[in-house]
C-alpha cells in the first residue's frame, strides 16, 4: 500500500482531510436527491434507498472490491457486515440531531418498513450461508450463497420501488388514503443531474482515500483483522452516510435519511457478490464463521430495533433520543464485547 511509507500523522492528517471532503459533499446530497426523486416521479422512500444509499456505498464497494482482489477477502467481508451494523447506528446520531421527537415518530411511509425488513431477511441469510458454508458454482468460482444474495437484493429492490407505487395497507373496499408528500413536494428546484454525479464521484475518491489512511492506521496500531474490517473501516467508511442523513434529518427529509441507511445495507449485501469475483480461490463466504455471521446477525438484530420503533411510534426521547436509539447503542455495545472475544 502506498500509504503504508507515510508517517503516522501524515496519515491522520490525510485521514482527516478525507473526512471534511466527504461530509462536506454528503450535506449536498439530500436536497439533489429530493429534487431528481421529483423530476423522475420516485417516492422519497425509494429514493433514499436508490440514489443515496447507492452513492454513499461506493466507498464500501471500493474498499471491499480491492481488499478482496489483494489477498484480504475476510477483511472485505468484515467491512461490508461491519458498515452494515455501523449505518443502523448512525440513525441514533441522526435521531440526536433531530431532538425534538424520536426519529421513527415522524416517518410516516410504510414503505420504509418494507425496506427495513427485506434488509432484515437478507442479513438473515447471509448468516445462514457463513454458519452452514458455501460452495462454488462449476466453472465460474464465485459462490452458489453470493449469488443467491446479489440475485435477492434486486429483487429487494424491485419489491421496494413498485411498493411504493401503489396503495397499501388499504381495507378492501375502502378507497386508499392520501398519501403524505408534504416533505416532497415543496418547491424544489430543477434536478441538477450532473452536479449529483459530481459530487458521487467526490465521495467516492475521498472514500477510498479515507479506508485507505484508516487501512494504514490500524496497521500501525496493531489491531486485528476482524476488528479493522468491523469497527475502523466500517467507521471510515460509514462517514458518507452520516453526512447524508444528517443533513437530511436536518432538512425535514427524514424519509430520505432512513432510506438512505437501509437502502445501503441492501447495497452492503449485494457487495458480497462483487467480493467474491474480485478475491481468488474459493467462495468468501465459506472463508467466513462465526465473527462474520454474528456481525450479520448484530445488523439484523439493529434493524429490528427499529423497525420496531417504526411500527409503534412512540415519541419518547431520553437524551435527546427516542428509546429504540438508546436501545441500538446499547445493543451494538454489547454486540462489539461478543465480537471482541471472537476477534481472530
Amino acid at each position: 500500500m502506498i500509504l503504508a511509507s507515510l508517517s503516522t500523522a501524515a496519515l491522520f492528517a490525510l485521514f482527516g482531510a478525507a473526512a471534511l471532503v466527504v461530509w462536506w459533499a454528503g450535506r449536498q446530497l439530500p436536497a439533489l436527491a429530493a429534487a431528481l426523486a421529483a423530476r423522475f416521479g420516485l417516492g422519497q422512500v425509494f429514493a433514499g434507498m436508490l440514489l443515496l444509499g447507492g452513492i454513499t456505498s461506493l466507498p464500501e464497494l471500493a474498499t471491499a472490491s480491492s481488499a478482496a482482489a489483494f489477498g484480504a477477502p475476510v477483511l472485505a467481508l468484515n467491512n461490508a457486515l461491519g458498515s452494515a451494523a455501523f449505518n443502523i447506528l448512525l440513525l441514533a446520531l441522526a435521531d440526536i440531531v433531530l431532538g425534538r421527537s424520536a426519529l421513527t415518530a415522524v416517518i410516516a411511509r410504510s414503505a420504509t418498513l418494507l425496506q427495513g425488513v427485506l434488509g432484515m431477511l437478507l442479513l438473515a441469510a447471509a448468516a445462514v450461508v457463513l454458519i452452514a458454508g458455501d460452495a462454488a458454482v462449476p466453472f465460474v468460482g464465485v459462490g452458489v450463497g453470493s449469488s443467491f444474495l446479489f440475485g435477492a437484493c434486486l429483487g429487494a429492490m424491485w419489491i421496494a420501488a413498485q411498493y411504493e407505487t401503489r396503495p397499501a395497507w388499504v381495507v378492501a373496499g375502502q378507497s386508499a388514503p392520501v398519501a403524505d408528500e408534504a416533505q416532497a413536494d415543496e418547491a424544489e428546484p430543477p434536478a441538477p443531474l450532473p452536479r449529483f454525479a459530481l459530487l458521487g464521484a467526490l465521495i467516492l475518491a475521498a472514500g477510498i482515500v479515507l479506508s485507505q489512511s484508516a487501512d494504514a492506521i490500524a496497521d500501525r496500531t496493531g489491531l486485528g483483522e476482524g476488528l479493522v474490517g468491523l469497527v475502523l473501516l466500517a467507521a471510515a467508511t460509514s462517514l458518507p452516510e452520516l453526512s447524508v442523513i444528517v443533513a437530511a434529518v436536518r432538512a425535514g427529509r427524514c424519509e430520505l435519511a432512513v432510506g438512505d441507511i437501509f437502502g445501503a445495507n441492501l447495497f452492503n449485501v449485494a457487495m458480497i457478490f462483487v467480493i467474491d469475483l474480485a478475491a481468488p480461490g474459493p467462495p468468501v463466504l465459506g472463508a467466513g464463521g462465526a465473527f462474520e455471521a454474528l456481525a450479520a446477525l448484530l445488523a439484523m438484530l439493529l434493524t429490528g430495533i427499529f423497525v420496531l420503533g417504526l411500527i409503534e411510534r412512540r415519541d419518547r426521547t431520553v437524551l435527546r433520543m427516542g428509546y429504540d436509539s438508546l436501545a441500538a447503542i446499547l445493543v451494538y455495545g454489547a454486540g462489539l464485547v461478543l465480537l471482541t472475544g471472537l476477534a481472530r
